[in-house]
């Protein structure tokens, strides 16, 4: 009797661990779209994770209250760059933001702010310098400062830079991920945002194992 609860336990166990990999697994074309052809990445030799936003998403401003936490669990060979997303003429201005506080070294408070000033009630439109300038203000920024870098050459190229790779990517919307260049991941494919970071998560050990092979 034993001998056959074993056998059965073990059985049930295999079964488990079957149905755990099949839901793991995920498909090109049914969880994910493939780039061809790939789209360079800017992180060296690290597998680089890019995230399609704008601030003025309400989808966006939700998935960030996931991806900042699911950041912190990425192996040292993994990197998470953000990506603006820029189809308007406001959209392009939002982008300013992200890039001139990020050479200013504020760019995880200012980030929040953006994103609850665009999103949080009473809602801010943040449509003229002025308005974007109050941000940088309540984050310690001097408004001196704040228009240099602002208005810099290099704010206003790494925008368009931003703007191609978007393109190059295929974005359809935001929120999306892209894995390593090669795989854009939209939640136009799956259940929930929950969803696509397991994609983003499984995409990850694929370049991976494609990483190791080559070598």
């Amino acid at each position: 009797m034993r001998i056959a609860a074993f056998v059965l336990s073990l059985l049930f166990s295999l079964a488990a661990c079957a149905e755990g990999d099949a839901q793991n697994t995920y498909e090109a074309g049914k969880h994910y779209y493939e780039i061809n052809p790939a789209v360079r990445t800017i992180t060296g030799d690290k597998i680089e994770v890019a995230e399609v936003f704008w601030y003025g998403c309400g989808h966006c401003y939700k998935f960030e209250q996931l991806v900042k936490p699911w950041q912190k669990t990425l192996a040292d060979d993994v990197e998470l760059v953000k990506n603006p997303a820029i189809w308007r003429d406001v959209m392009a201005l939002h982008s300013r933001i992200y890039f001139a506080a990020k050479a200013l070294g504020v760019d995880e408070v200012v980030n929040d702010k953006a994103f609850a000033a665009l999103n949080g009630s009473p809602r801010q439109s943040l449509a003229d310098e002025e308005a974007i300038a109050k941000l940088f203000k309540e984050a310690g920024v001097a408004e001196e400062d704040f228009k240099k870098a602002f208005n810099s050459f290099g704010v206003k190229a790494q925008v368009q830079q931003a703007d191609a790779r978007a393109r190059s990517f295929g974005i359809s919307g935001t929120p999306e991920l892209v894995v390593a260049g090669k795989y854009r991941i939209s939640g136009r494919l799956l259940n929930s945002q929950e969803d696509m970071l397991k994609v983003a998560n499984f995409l990850i050990e694929k370049e991976r194992a494609a990483k190791k092979a080559g070598q």
